[in-house]
């Protein structure tokens, strides 16, 4: 029963059905609208002690209700107090009916959470038997913060804008990226406010990153298993509060204000906010997980189930449960969630984690399918950064290039087809041409440019950079399964000696593929995505799965080595030079036609000989070692880049056209030569597993003979060029 003096300090009024969620009005008091319209009953309740904050308080059921929406406003909440939902009704599994009274509900509109969200065996759906689970959640599970009036101030806060040409991606988790920076003060380790603190932002400007990618930040719940095992979801790919910041990585009592304050502070320093999000599914699982969230409120509309046996979800994510976006109910909470986080909290873009589940109905995937269109629509979203995570795990679920016009999709091939080609893999380099000139043969369908493409070769999920150099097979013991999670089929190389060696033959080498992976990731065309910490060489130690380590495996170290500091200085070198160079980061495919007045195409592919390369020589069956002329007609800025992915050092020659002096821009195999000139009919040795980036210089006199060089003779049609070398590469499959 209510405290007399607390139920006499409130007013309970009829409120609005609209806005969803709990919102605090100008006059002080607080309108709570939730849907659920299959429930016979809805009951808010309230945790207004401060010294007892997780013992209820009251309950107050909504009567009112239009449509699906029930509503109440209230007056005289003391502050600080925690709400949640209790809604009864029929308990029908058979019938995909999982109401339960016993089961404290958060919200779905709920803006910020009470703490770290835990499982908690209370918070089960089904007993031993499968039965009802009749055991009171209500002291452990996660409440929202009844609000009070939002007072922020953006000051002049304006998005950077960055457009997705332009763009260099830097992926990373919020916490893991300062945990362990001294930099940065020790209270703000690992938080918003650490990542907004100079020791941060200057060192992401410094390093050239434009936009920031990071991983979850909404509220999640930590997994029972994992609990168990004494660890808990770092990533965070369990959301719980489409809405909420996640708590745990604040270092105020207040996650939305400090989020707020480090969204400004990366604006000021030039850098967008691109968020991970998971909207395919919820922590609640399957049927035995926990009812916490929709599962309580309406599981038939929020969730994916099968049409003849609606007890049993359809999974699509691997997770247990897939959330039914194609629902209206389902689509409103993903489309309001999208909208606050880009006009409430001033993010810049999204990367729609699992995205082919976004776009299914009970049948199929389609770009058209209505949140697409939805999306497309919208005003809000108009201007933000929109990136697809294009498969996921369902039937027909990996989509690549077949998402629509306005998207970018994270481009898997690219990632394959370039540890296949620096690993030494026979007969890839094909589709390493395809996938370095912008994957042309999967975006250019539907009108996209090659910014569609956000190439990667790491990224959070698998091995870092080092590993990928160090480990032939997986190490991921400490997640408590036996190495049997994350994915085997990694396509590394550990160069001779599986994991730390001090052989200097096999470091330098190591340290030189690091370096070839990078260098061409900035001379693709496409978004470049780099994952943070491998320009520091972290390694997890041949973990390849670090979902659930918080602790030094999943954080950036930074005791830098001397090997750390020159490829970090390595790096910048190329997202300067990336920025330098249009030519690397065009608006436009290839056409293999004749630019400016030199006659030259805007790009041509060369033997190491100097000649151009023919059909049958991308058919070789060797690993791959050859030279692409990119013309920057335009400003007289061309790139000439060696590749050399065999095992012994090849002889390159400089292609007579254009005939001018080049200058050395990056060397994989010694970076301190930097600087070198060279001019026709110069050659140059590239050491095996190296490339070199050389730029256009001064001009030469003309050449004695009119006679163009074979290298650079155009062509008509685009037969033999790369474009063309795609339509003949086959399809590879999902990892």
């Amino acid at each position: 029963m209510p405290s007399p003096d607390i139920a006499s300090a409130l007013s309970v009024l009829p409120g609005r059905p609209w806005p969803l969620g709990a919102t605090a009005l100008p006059d002080g008091s607080v309108n709570f609208a939730v849907n659920a319209p299959a429930g016979t009953s809805v009951e808010l309740c309230l945790f207004t002690d401060p010294d007892k904050p997780t013992k209820e308080t009251m309950r107050l059921p909504l009567v009112e209700r239009r449509g699906d929406t029930r509503h109440l406003r209230i007056e005289g909440i003391p502050p600080g107090s925690t709400y949640g939902y209790r809604v009864d009704g029929p308990w029908d599994p058979l019938a995909g009916l999982f109401f339960n009274p016993h089961k404290l509900l958060l919200d779905p509109y709920a803006r910020r959470i009470d703490g770290p969200s835990r499982h908690h065996p209370s918070m089960r759906t089904r007993d031993e038997s499968g039965d009802r689970e009749r055991t009171d959640s209500a002291a452990h599970a996660p409440r929202g913060f009844v609000p009070a009036t939002d007072r922020y101030d953006w000051e002049d806060d304006a998005p950077p804008g960055t457009s997705m040409s332009e763009t260099v991606v830097c992926e990373m988790h919020v916490k893991g990226f300062s945990k362990l920076n001294p930099a940065v003060p020790e209270a703000l380790r690992g938080t918003y406010a650490g990542l907004a603190h100079p020791a941060s932002t200057d060192y992401l400007r410094d390093l050239g990153i434009t936009s920031l990618q990071l991983l979850p930040v909404h509220q999640h719940l930590d997994d029972g298993f994992l609990l168990e095992r004494g660890l808990d979801n770092y990533w965070g790919y369990n959301t719980l509060g489409f809405f909420a910041p996640e708590a745990r990585y604040a270092a105020t009592d207040d996650p939305v204000t400090e989020f707020r304050d480090m969204v400004k502070a990366l604006h000021r320093a030039g850098i967008e906010v691109i968020l991970d999000v998971v909207y395919n599914h919820t922590c609640e699982g399957g049927p035995d997980g926990p009812t916490c969230l929709l599962r309580g409120y309406d599981n038939l509309a929020y969730y994916h189930t099968a049409p003849a046996r609606p007890g049993h979800y359809v999974d699509f994510t691997g997770c247990g449960n897939s959330v039914d976006i194609s629902h209206p109910r389902g689509l409103r909470l993903v489309m309001d969630s999208l909208r606050y986080w880009t006009q409430e909290m001033h993010v810049d873009g999204f990367r729609f984690d699992l995205a082919v589940e976004l776009g299914r109905n009970a049948d199929f995937y389609s770009r058209r399918a209505t949140f697409f269109q939805t999306v497309h629509q919208d005003p809000v979203l108009a201007g933000v950064k929109l990136i697809a995570e294009p498969w996921d795990l369902g039937y027909g679920g990996y989509q690549i290039g077949n998402f629509p016009v306005d998207w970018a999709e994270l481009n898997g091939k690219y990632r394959d087809s370039v540890r296949r080609f620096w690993r030494g893999d026979p007969g890839v380099s094909g589709e390493f041409a395809a996938r370095l000139t912008g994957s042309e043969d999967l975006f250019a369908h539907n009108r996209r440019p090659p910014s569609a493409s956000v190439n990667f070769v790491t990224s959070h999920d698998g091995f870092t950079l080092h590993d990928l150099v160090s480990y032939n097979q997986k190490h991921n013991l400490a997640n408590g399964e036996r190495n049997a999670d994350g994915d085997s089929h990694n396509i590394s190389f550990n160069h001779g000696v599986e994991g730390p060696t001090d052989d200097p033959a096999i470091l330098e080498l190591r340290r030189r593929q690091a370096r070839n992976f990078l260098a061409t990731l900035f001379c693709s065309q496409g978004v470049p995505f780099l994952l943070a910490g491998d320009e520091r060489l972290r390694s997890q130690g041949g973990n390849n799965n670090g979902y659930c380590q918080d602790n030094e495996i999943g954080w950036i170290p930074w005791n830098d080595s001397e090997e750390a500091a020159a490829l970090r200085t390595f790096v910048k070198k190329l997202i300067r030079l990336r920025r330098e160079f249009p030519c690397l980061r065009r608006n436009a495919f290839f056409t293999g036609q004749p630019v400016g007045d030199t006659g030259l195409p805007d790009i041509c592919w060369l033997r190491p000989d100097g000649k151009t390369k023919e059909s049958i020589d991308w058919e070789a069956e060797k690993a791959g070692s050859f030279a692409v002329l990119i013309n920057g007609a335009e400003t007289r800025e061309s790139l000439l880049l060696f590749f050399n992915a065999r095992h012994e050092t090849r002889e390159f020659h400089f292609p007579q056209f254009p005939r001018c002096a080049w200058t050395l821009v990056a060397d994989t195999a010694a970076p301190a030569r930097e600087g070198t000139r060279a001019a026709m009919p110069a050659v140059v040795a590239v050491i095996q597993r190296s490339m070199q980036i050389w730029k256009q210089g001064p001009a030469l006199p003309a050449a004695p003979l009119a006679t163009p060089h074979p290298a650079v003779r155009t062509r008509s049609s685009r037969r033999g060029t790369p474009s063309a070398r795609v339509r003949r590469t086959k399809r590879t499959s999902a990892r």
